[in-house]
Parts: C-alpha cells; sequence; structure tokens
C-alpha cells in the first residue's frame, strides 16, 4: 500500500496483499489510478450502521465531549450523497432523499447512542465543484433533513470526491457555503478552508458567516495559534500555568511567558 505522501499509487486490493477490499455505493472508481470499489450490500449497509452506533459508545467510554460525523471529502458517508459516486438503483440511491438516507441513519443512531447533553457535528462536503455533482443548494436540503436529528452544527467543506475538480481555492474560499447553510437553515455552521488569521477568523465570526471557525494545517505551523491570535485581538487568553512556571525558571508568575 502505498501512502500519500510517496505520490499516487493504486492502493493493492485484499488478493495482492493490501488491508481490505474499499467499499462505495457503486463500483465506481476514484480514477485510473485507484482500484475500483465494491458496491456495499443491504447487510454491509445495516453493519456499517451498527459500527457507527458502536463508535459513539467508545467515544463515551473514551471521555469525548464532542463527536463529528464525516459526511465530506469522498468518504464513504459522501460518495452515498453525491449521485457521481451513487448509481445505485434501490432505497439508497436516485433521489437526494434516498442518497441521503444512509446519513440519516447514521445520525439517528449516533445521537441515539451519544449523551444527549453533548454536541453532535456533521462535517459536509457542500459542492463537488463538478457539473451535476453534489451542489451547495442540495447542501441546504441536507442541513433541514439534519437540523431536527439532533445535529448542532454543519461543518461545512468541499470537494474530495472526484479526481480533476477544479477548485478555486484561496482565502475562505469555502466560508460562503458556510454562511448561506446558516442563513437559510437556522442551523450553526462552522467554516473551514484556508483560514489562516486571527483578523480573517474574527471576520467571519462577527459578520455571522459561520458560528465557529475550524482549522488545521495553520495548527501545524503554529500550533499556539490560539494564544498568538488572542494577543494579536488584544483578548485575554491565560497560558497553561505549566508554561509559566518553566517560564519563570520555576518561580510562579501571573502574566504572560
Amino acid at each position: 500500500m502505498s501512502r500519500p505522501w510517496d505520490g499516487e499509487e493504486r492502493v493493492k486490493p485484499v488478493t495482492e496483499g493490501g488491508w481490505t477490499d474499499v467499499l462505495a455505493p457503486s463500483a465506481v472508481a476514484f480514477s485510473d489510478k485507484y482500484a475500483q470499489p465494491l458496491a456495499v450490500h443491504a447487510a454491509g449497509i445495516e453493519r456499517l450502521v451498527t459500527a457507527f452506533r458502536d463508535a459513539a459508545r467508545r467515544a463515551i467510554e473514551a471521555g469525548f465531549d464532542v463527536i463529528e460525523i464525516h459526511s465530506a471529502h469522498g468518504y464513504l458517508l459522501h460518495e452515498f450523497l453525491s449521485p457521481l459516486s451513487n448509481r445505485r438503483t434501490d432505497e439508497y440511491g436516485g433521489s437526494l432523499e434516498n442518497r441521503a438516507r444512509l446519513l440519516l441513519r447514521v445520525v439517528d443512531a449516533v445521537r441515539e447512542a451519544w449523551i444527549a447533553e453533548r454536541p453532535l457535528f456533521v462535517r459536509i462536503s457542500a459542492t463537488d465543484w463538478t457539473d451535476y455533482g453534489w451542489d451547495v443548494e442540495q447542501s441546504v436540503v441536507l442541513a433541514k433533513l439534519l437540523k431536527p436529528r439532533g445535529v448542532d452544527l454543519i461543518d461545512v467543506s468541499s470537494g474530495g470526491l472526484v479526481a480533476g475538480a477544479q477548485i478555486p481555492a484561496g482565502p475562505g474560499y469555502q466560508t460562503p457555503f458556510a454562511e448561506r447553510i446558516r442563513a437559510e437553515v437556522g442551523i450553526p455552521t462552522g467554516a473551514v478552508g484556508m483560514i489562516t488569521g486571527a483578523a480573517q477568523a474574527e471576520h467571519i465570526l462577527r459578520t455571522g458567516q459561520a458560528d465557529m471557525v475550524f482549522l488545521a494545517r495553520e495548527f501545524l505551523r503554529d500550533p499556539y495559534w490560539p494564544l498568538h491570535a488572542a494577543a494579536e485581538l488584544h483578548d485575554a487568553a491565560p497560558w497553561p500555568p505549566q508554561y509559566l512556571r518553566a517560564a519563570s525558571g520555576g518561580v510562579p508568575v501571573r502574566k504572560g511567558i
């Protein structure tokens, strides 16, 4: 099996020493460099729903306070949503309601297992950035289906389903999707994607484009980003007391490093 950072190679099937067979709603490969997946059958769908429910229970045992169902970036639940990857003719394919059926079942199962007072997020790709694929209009409809099922926030990303999609990436390029879903559905949303600056993140929140801002790569570049952002915005954000003790040579201090 190849590692993505070493260059793309076809993931080997079990018969060639791979880890496992890849499942999908339909036997449609991501590209000619990827193995053709197996279309998941009805019994497999039931096992998937059970697996998500069991994962929520393990998250409780592990002490998590928030969980997020990943239905974006070409992962299985996103594949069921998009007509580009879902070509089924049963109750899980065809109409938007059918294509959303597996995600809705997973949400119901997780919400049932998850502690009622703890937040449940769902991450979606608001668009496939490809004609005839999943788009923001369908994402709005999906959010309306998710809201009454106890989903507390939609984490709005995009893309990841098809090879060669032309994505106009740039600072905050996905934020308008979060803003639209928030406005039309009345559900909290999270904005993500090339949000790197404190002022940029603060603007998204203050102007009501989203309720939360999610960062990933920026934390790899700067693990202390929240503390530095707070300082830039002239807000109070206490450093951990262990850090303060270390900075003072073992003598307790009360102010920043």
